[in-house]
Formats: structure tokens, C-alpha cells, sequence
């Protein structure tokens, strides 16, 4: 499937952050698969956070993104972990 834009909501915006809510029916594999949200570059920022429940459909997940690049063109997120 493909990002959908009316699926990622804002829950907090602080200090140039943000903090994301995204779910979707796709798999965790295809959400960290390159260019999931690119048509999000107008949206998202360097080190915003992205809190996605996916596969809703299936066997549903929840993971946590940082956006680790935006280029104006393509979004880069890796899967947060701690230290």
C-alpha cells in the first residue's frame, strides 16, 4: 500500500518537535521500507518522532520511528531504540 496523509496525526508540537501518530494496514516492513514518507517531506523534520500502530488489519504492531533525514524530497526513518 502507500502512505496516506489523512492517516498521520499530530499529538504534540513543541520547540521545533514534533510528535506523530501514524496507522496504517501496511506491515512494519513496508512502512521502513525506503521512501514510505516522502509525501510527507512538507511535514516531517529531522528527529520528529512517529508513533505508528500497523498491519491493523492483520496482526497489529506498534513501533516507533525517528526521522532521520528530509532532504525537501525524501523522509528517512529508522526504528527508535534506546541506549
Amino acid at each position: 500500500m502507500t502512505f496516506k496523509s489523512s492517516d498521520l496525526s499530530v499529538l504534540a508540537y513543541a520547540n521545533n518537535f514534533t510528535l506523530w501518530h501514524y496507522t496504517s494496514v501496511d506491515t512494519d516492513t513496508v512502512i521502513e521500507g525506503a521512501g514510505y514518507f516522502n509525501n510527507a517531506v512538507d511535514m516531517l523534520r529531522v528527529n520528529d518522532l512517529i508513533i505508528t500502530n500497523f498491519d491493523t488489519d492483520g496482526t497489529p504492531g506498534t513501533n516507533f520511528y525517528i526521522v532521520t533525514s528530509n532532504d525537501g524530497s525524501s523522509v528517512g526513518i529508522t526504528a527508535f531504540t534506546t541506549a
